[in-house]
């Protein structure tokens, strides 16, 4: 039994400068903290995130709102009483909130008071309270999995879409290191690839800031602002990079894509149409172009291809590819059982996204998570756009054994902390450390 003493929030600003909720919670000596992430696209489905709309403060994207919440209605319900587990504590917060999609107190006033409280039990647990396994294996625990296996990052190094604004529709061009044996040795030769392309772009006179995420986000020349070909142009830039870096593409090193596409489409009868490239697209011209794609480069995941109410082009895409290459759902199922459920009934895609933010509790989380996996759905643990120094999904991706993380390029501390994390996590874990590899991907 864990008994909270005491509720502490506080408006804190995240990657983006823009303000974000941390709560802390105590119990006697212990005390523990988490910070809530934001995206910039986001599916519809979501949990609510709660801003104050005060438009002469933080231009309106303030969390006074949320914070209230936490002081007012989450932290009488909580303090001075005990809770056997993280199940009792999560179902007491969705309560207290009575929606589907937390929009009485906001998912962004229930997480970090979810999160903190795993972190303060996982610390209760812990003798030591310094132990670096603590989190990874109180969440293991609550999992029911061995909690051993470090992710293959799936590292975001050049941008578009809402994260940039240099024309390019899709939204995150990532590398994969797959042909290594151990987790440091992959995140090397991302890093080592993400400073190859910098000096590409940078001898080609173009533009080497980063985004939201860490990546690259230039403009390819005026042609690329909806010109034919444009994305093909990015693909052949990383295979560029991976080549000077000194790493194989495809065997050592792939490819993966989120085209975030409900940014760049609309509904148009019981389906949808793209505006890709200068022209509009149907959902088979899309899934036509993936699989020419995914023939002429190693492209080994495609992250919402198609929209998020196109379930019969998701249908479609999944038909087609869902055999060679990971196709993993996003907005399509914004992390809830809900809709994770109908795609799975219907056959479409064969992978989840994991956000907490998206769905509001730890719990709930790892409701989908577990879903997904009696499915032989793969699970893919990501950051939002909006990130702090908060390293939570690094510890939950290793005590998953999800396999898979997405926390961005190499560079900007919001993105390192995770990655760092999962280095003290490797080291910790010593020889029952696991990575994967290309195996993650083995069933295609």
């Amino acid at each position: 039994m864990l008994k909270i003493d005491q509720v502490v929030s506080r408006e804190v600003l995240d990657s983006r400068g823009y303000p974000t909720v941390e709560v802390e919670l105590i119990s006697g000596s212990i005390r523990a903290s988490a910070i809530v992430p934001s995206g910039a696209s986001t599916g519809e489905g979501e949990a609510l995130e709660l801003r104050d709309g005060d438009a002469k403060r933080y231009l309106g994207k303030g969390v006074l709102k949320a914070i209230a919440h936490v002081d007012r209605e989450i932290a009488p319900a909580i303090v001075g009483r005990e809770f056997h587990n993280q199940a009792i504590f999560d179902d007491l917060l969705r309560d207290l909130d009575g929606t589907p999609n937390k929009s009485k107190l906001g998912a962004n006033s229930i997480l970090p008071v979810s999160m903190a409280f795993a972190r303060l039990h996982a610390l209760n647990l812990d003798s030591s309270r310094i132990h670096p396994l603590a989190l990874t294996e109180h969440l293991a625990g609550l999992f029911g999995s061995r909690g051993v296996t470090l992710p293959v990052p799936l590292m975001n190094v050049f941008n578009g879409g809402k994260h940039a604004d240099n024309g390019i529709a899709i939204q995150e061009f990532m590398i994969i290191p797959v042909g290594f044996d151990r987790f440091s040795e992959a995140l090397r030769a991302g890093v080592e690839v993400f400073h190859s392309l910098k000096k590409i772009l940078h001898k080609r006179g173009l533009t080497t800031a980063v985004g939201d995420e860490g990546g690259f986000a230039p403009k390819l020349g005026v042609e690329a602002e909806a010109g034919p070909g444009s994305h093909e142009k990015v693909l052949t830039l990383l295979l560029d990079a991976i080549e000077t870096a000194g790493y194989r593409a495809g065997s050592q090193i792939a490819l993966a894509l989120d085209c975030a596409s409900s940014e760049f489409s609309k509904k148009d009868g019981n389906g949808c149409v793209y505006q890709f490239e200068g022209s509009p697209r149907t959902s088979a011209d899309m899934v036509q172009l993936y699989e020419k794609w995914v023939s002429q480069y190693p492209i080994l995941s495609i992250e919402d291809g198609l929209a998020e109410h196109d379930w019969e082009g998701w249908k479609l895409l999944t038909t087609r590819l869902g055999s060679r290459i990971q196709l993993v759902g996003d907005d399509l199922f914004v992390t809830n059982p809900e809709y994770l459920k109908k795609g799975i009934e219907r056959g479409v895609a064969n992978s989840l996204l994991v956000k907490l933010n998206q769905i509001g509790t730890v719990t709930e989380t790892l409701e989908a998570m577990r879903m997904a996996h009696h499915s032989n759905y793969t699970t893919v643990i990501s950051h939002r756009s909006g990130e702090s120094e908060d390293s939570f999904i690094a510890d939950l991706a290793v005590a998953s054994d999800a396999g898979q993380i997405k926390t961005g390029s190499a560079s900007r501390t919001d993105r390192l902390a995770k990655y760092n994390q999962l280095i003290r996590l490797e080291q910790a874990l010593g020889t029952r450390a696991k990575f994967r590899g290309r195996e993650t991907f083995k069933s295609w």
